[in-house]
């Protein structure tokens, strides 16, 4: 009863929070070494897979089209060969590239991880509360900044005042002033909520952690990870194949 009630609102595969780490690690080195643009897509392409998998299809299609325009957009500056266009968007063309997949690949993780699972993994993997008690804050921390922000934006279009790119160049002071001045405090007091929020769940605790999720390595999880693995030989290997 408790596992149907606690479990009939998740979509999805459900995947344990180790191999979502070791993919994240992994997914990191594979668009370090990333040897060309064709190879970053079928990165993307993977991610996207596992995002579906995940149950976040509506989020994962998005950000693949949005790197499919940006593909686009690359290829044809790319082929100007020169002027300002050209020399302004390749500076940071490469950052794009390397940081985007692991952006995308760790909000889908933010999204379908639970907190108590992960402690409850990260204990069985015997990783120190050094380690542990950051990441357990940041898996809370972004989405409740990304609510909080909501609710920001809500409150200022009240006084019209529009949260957005021509709202801050309309009024640049009064956009200050009125959403990002109020986000720092909230994201300041967050975190320290938080923390304490935390401490007094027992994060501390010494004693093995229990879950209402079984949290163990699954088929799934094994073919998730050699999959990862395999894109990133594919990566080292990628310039004798193609």
């Amino acid at each position: 009863m408790i596992w149907s009630v606690y479990t009939e609102n998740r979509l999805g595969l459900q995947f344990d929070p180790r191999t979502k780490i070791i993919m994240l690690i992994l997914c990191v080195i594979s668009a370090t070494i990333a040897p060309s643009l064709l190879y970053e897509s079928v990165l993307i392409f993977a991610v996207t897979v596992f995002g579906c998998a995940s149950g976040k299809v509506r989020r994962s299609l998005f950000c693949a089209a949005f790197y499919g325009a940006f593909y686009m957009l690359t290829k044809f500056v790319i082929s100007l060969e020169k002027g300002t266009l050209y020399t302004v968007f390749t500076s940071w063309l490469g950052l794009f590239y390397t940081v985007y997949p692991c952006a995308f690949l760790a909000s889908i993780i933010l999204s379908t991880t639970k907190v108590s699972e992960f402690l409850t993994a990260t204990s069985k993997a015997h990783i120190p509360n050094k380690v542990v008690i950051p990441l357990a804050v940041m898996l809370r921390y972004i989405p409740t900044v990304c609510e909080d922000w909501g609710y920001i934006k809500d409150a200022m279009r009240l006084r019209d005042v529009t949260p957005s790119l021509f709202g801050f160049l309309k009024n640049p002071a009064m956009a200050v002033e009125c959403l990002y001045v109020p986000l720092l405090m909230t994201a300041s007091n967050t975190a320290d909520e938080l923390s304490a929020a935390a401490l007094t769940r027992g994060i501390e605790n010494p004693t093995p952690r229990t879950c209402l999720i079984e949290v163990r390595f699954r088929g799934r999880d094994w073919i998730a990870t050699v999959l990862a693995v395999c894109v990133l030989v594919l990566g080292f290997i990628w310039e004798r194949i193609v």
